[in-house]
């Protein structure tokens, strides 16, 4: 599994997403919930900020989180241990080289993994060989081309395209979440269906992009003035007057 995260691995980082996921949980998560008593995989758990809400969601389920990093594994095992979380259980390990048997889980839970990875295809396939007949395989991503906002900014716009370039350069997909369909379907799962995830705010945190400005700037794919004014302007949509808009998609399948 490619290990490369492109937005970094700062405390900043580990802030925004802890952020995200509490901003989002009612919209990305509300209709995440498992059968009492079932054993729920969750491939790549990171700093556990999606763990903590899957838990809290589903009390009377066991969950196993599994990630590569074993600093994101500290990490979530701090942010479970913190909110007094029992019905969770940490593992690390590679989403290609999973170490379970086939046919272990009730169901699966991938949640903003996949767009990270230069094999999406293969990492469900794999997924699919731990999960038991008649479960489910539940993927959530997001997709940086879906982006808009007013005021409108060439500058702005330039960032978020520093983004989708890096995130394709360092081996996944920054646009995945137009593509969950397909993905799933190829992967062999049945009754496939996806749903957007619109979000609307007149203030929002885009700070997800100011991750990957040393990337740019080292790679010349923009200036450091241009870059600072894009990321004003992004700010800009929180003011009074602005907005800022983002599409996630929530696909599930059924092996």
């Amino acid at each position: 599994m490619n290990d490369q995260y492109v937005h970094g691995y700062s405390d900043r980082e580990s802030v925004r997403l802890t952020d995200q996921s509490i901003t989002l949980a009612d919209l990305l998560h509300h209709d995440t919930v498992y059968p009492e008593g079932s054993t729920i995989l969750e491939a790549g758990c990171g700093i556990g900020s999606q763990t903590c809400i899957l838990a809290k969601n589903n009390p009377d389920i066991n969950i196993v989180s599994l990630d590569i990093s074993p600093a994101s594994l500290k990490a979530a095992k701090e942010a479970i241990s913190t909110r007094d979380i029992t019905n969770v259980t940490f593992q690390q390990g590679d989403i290609f080289d999973l170490p379970f048997e086939g046919n272990s889980f009730d169901h699966i839970f991938i949640c903003f993994v996949l767009e990270h990875i230069s094999e999406p295809e293969k990492a469900l396939l794999k997924l699919k060989g731990v999960l038991k007949p008649d479960g489910t395989i539940t993927v959530i991503e997001g997709d940086h081309g879906s982006a808009y906002y007013h005021p409108a900014s060439i500058h702005a716009q330039r960032n978020i395209e520093c983004l989708i370039y890096l995130q394709a350069r360092m081996g996944g997909d920054s646009l995945i979440g137009r593509r969950l369909y397909p993905l799933l379907v190829d992967a062999g799962l049945k009754n496939v269906t996806v749903s957007p995830r619109f979000v609307y705010a007149d203030a929002s945190r885009p700070y997800m992009v100011e991750g990957v400005k040393k990337q740019a700037l080292k790679l010349k794919l923009t200036d450091e003035d241009t870059w600072n004014r894009g990321m004003r302007d992004l700010y800009r949509t929180a003011d009074d007057d602005g907005t800022f808009c983002y599409t996630f998609f929530k696909g599930v399948g059924v092996k």
